[in-house]
């Protein structure tokens, strides 16, 4: 078998309709649009509902917008730092290659959920103030990174 002779299984392309080549395609004349009315002519753009508020404007999901400057972080909370078996400082590399965090183009924010009993040093982009309070109460230093 060669690339010449490739072709698609039988039945599985069909050929697309073509409307307004004359009487005897069955589309002809009207082309599929039947009588008169707006929707048989050619200027009606897509998505018109005669006046009507379109679909598309009343959907609530439409309203807002994305905010492209947004700074997004890797939420790492207390109880997984306490899980960590880490000797030295716990940085974003430290949880890249543990796996709590997704990469190192990411920055990390650390939030106070849980409790943690060793006393680490923590190096992150952000610090919640619960966060920083259970590090600290538990002997270790949160550094935030620039």
């Amino acid at each position: 078998m060669e690339l010449n002779d490739l072709k698609p299984a039988a039945g599985s392309r069909k050929s697309r309709k073509r409307v307004g080549r004359g009487k005897a395609t069955g589309q002809g004349k009207t082309a599929g649009r039947g009588m008169k009315g707006q929707l048989a002519r050619s200027k009606v753009r897509v998505g018109f509902e005669g006046g009507q508020n379109p679909i598309f404007k009343r959907m609530p999901f439409r309203r807002g917008f994305t905010n492209i400057f947004k700074t997004e972080y890797e939420v790492v909370n207390v109880k997984q730092l306490a899980r960590l078996d880490v000797d030295g400082p716990i940085t974003p590399e430290v949880l890249v290659e543990k796996g709590v965090t997704r990469g190192p183009e990411y920055l990390v924010k650390i939030l106070g959920e849980g409790e943690i009993d060793k006393a680490v040093t923590v190096q992150a982009h952000k610090f919640s103030e619960s966060a920083r309070s259970k590090i600290e109460a538990a002997g270790g230093t949160a550094e935030v990174i620039e």
